[in-house]
Order: C-alpha cells, then structure tokens, then sequence
C-alpha cells in the first residue's frame, strides 16, 4: 500500500448513493450524483461553495461533451441537462416502457460518443445493455447480457475499452476503434475475490493505469490493465466506494464517492462519513483528459 497525501472530506455534504463523479475544468468545480435522491451536486474547491440542484428523473451518470455540455443517461434514456433548473431534455428514449431497468454509469469517449450502461433495479441477472449516443443522435447497442452496468474507460492512446459489470467482479478490456466506435476481442484484465470488494467505478490517468473504486472493499486500486497487477491501493473510511475521477487545474487531484445506502446503524456510527465525497490533493498522478489527444 502506498502512503498517500491527506485523505480528506472534499466538502460536508453525505449521499445515500454517491457516483459519478466528474470535473468541469472550464467551471474549475466537481460535479457528483447523488442518484437515488435524484441530485447534482456541485462543488468549488477555490470558493468552498456547494450547490445541489434536483432532478425529475433518476439519474445514472452525468458526462461533459466535447463542447463542455452536461449530459445524462437517467432512468430512461439520454438528455441534456440545465444545471442551473435541474431541467431534462430527453435526446433519445432507450429501453422505454422497461420498468424495472434503469441506467447506470457511463462516460464520453473521445470522439463525444456518450457511452452508458443499464441495470435490473430488482437485480435480475443479465437485463442490462450499454448503448452510445452517437455523435448525430441515434444509439447503437454496444454490450448485451449485463447485471449491473459500472466502470468504463479508454486507453490514452484508444485502442482500448475497458469496462465492468459489477456482479462479474472483474473488469475486462476490448480492442476499441475510436473513428467507427466498435468493439471486438473481449478478454478480463483482473478478477476480484469475494473479499475484495466489487468493481463499481473506474478512472484512467495519464500513463494508462486505471483506478477501480470496491464496493464494499473499502479502497481504490490502481492497475496495470496490461498485467492486471495491483500497483496502489487508498484506503478508505468507509466500506461503499463507489468511483473516482481527478479534477484541479493540472488534473492532480482524486476525488472520491461513496454511499450509505444499505448500512445499518452500527455500520453508520463505525463510518460517520459513508456517502462523503473524498478528495486527495496532489496525490502524485494526473488524470487524462480524453479530449486532449
């Protein structure tokens, strides 16, 4: 285990499920779900201000486009966000009049594709897809067969596309095409025993390692996806880690999301801080900025 800088609590605020973490550089602020609360929280390390706007939907994962646009895949589809109203414009319906599916993580790859997977709310095995929004609007079916859509990132140089779907408890690669956007050759990166934890979310930094947050593991690894070896872990505080994503002016920062969804009250009481958001302020690695390339 690598000694870290300072742990510590990025602002006051808890979630019962805290994900998605993402920074809006050109705002300089972090922006988070609280998802089954149906919130954006917004958070600004220079000014310590901290704003929670409400949505009508229930969000799965929030993303920045390539023109710094706020998107979201909520329970039924992909929209457009107003950060300051809170308010939806749907831009593509995806497994509508599905109930008991909703979407969960998701991400921009670096031609603005706005990649998002689905999940059984009722934890069914293998109803969920992940789908892209692509770029003029339509949405092709990536992924089918999933339990519970999570972590995804690409390779600095995109070439590949790594991916989890939690209940495997592994996280796999795909050799990626960044102009066409399709996917072949599927092989796991790294399996998770039952005392680890569960892969949920998952961040990239520049030198192409990627950073898994263990759902109920209570720490963040860094791997070598070409090895699958564990390079670091960070501890955390708390059991339901959730994901992570580095944010600052230079992307040197890691921020961290929790939840508190599910624990009794003796677990609250052993973690007063379950649903924080964390942040590690230099912690000696840069995140990679897909848009950059």
């Amino acid at each position: 285990m690598m000694k870290f800088p300072q742990l510590a609590n990025a602002d006051n605020s808890t979630c019962l499920l805290g994900e998605s973490p993402i920074w809006d550089a050109i705002n300089e602020r972090i922006l988070w779900l609280d998802i089954l609360n149906r919130e954006i929280h917004q958070f600004y390390p220079d000014f310590q201000e901290h704003k929670i706007v409400q949505l009508d939907k229930i969000p799965g994962c929030i993303t920045l486009n390539v023109r710094g646009e706020l998107l979201a895949a909520v329970e039924d589809g992909f929209a457009a966000v107003d950060i300051e109203t809170g308010g939806l414009t749907m831009l593509a319906e995806v497994e509508k009049g599905n109930g008991d599916n909703r979407f969960n993580d998701g991400k921009c790859d670096a031609r603005g594709r706005f990649w998002a997977g689905t999940m059984s709310m009722s934890g069914k095995p293998g109803l969920g897809s992940v789908y892209a929004l692509e770029t003029n609007g339509s949405v092709t079916l990536k992924i089918e067969g999933v339990g519970c859509s999570n972590g995804m990132a690409w390779s600095p140089d995109n070439t590949k596309f790594y991916y989890i779907d939690s209940p495997t408890k592994q996280v796999v690669s795909y050799d990626f095409d960044l102009d066409s956007g399709e996917i072949c050759g599927k092989r796991v990166i790294i399996s998770f025993s039952s005392g680890d934890g569960t892969p949920d979310g998952m961040t990239i930094d520049s030198e192409g390692m990627i950073w898994i947050a263990l759902w109920d593991g209570w720490e963040i690894v860094r791997v070598n996806p070409v090895t699958g070896h564990i390079l670091e872990s960070v501890p955390l505080p708390v059991s339901r880690v959730t994901s992570c994503t580095f944010g600052g002016d230079q992307l040197q920062d890691l921020y961290i999301t929790s939840a508190r969804i599910g624990l009794t009250g003796i677990e609250l009481k052993k973690q007063p801080f379950a649903g924080a958001l964390f942040v590690i302020k230099n912690a000696g690695f840069q995140g990679f900025n897909i848009y950059k390339i």
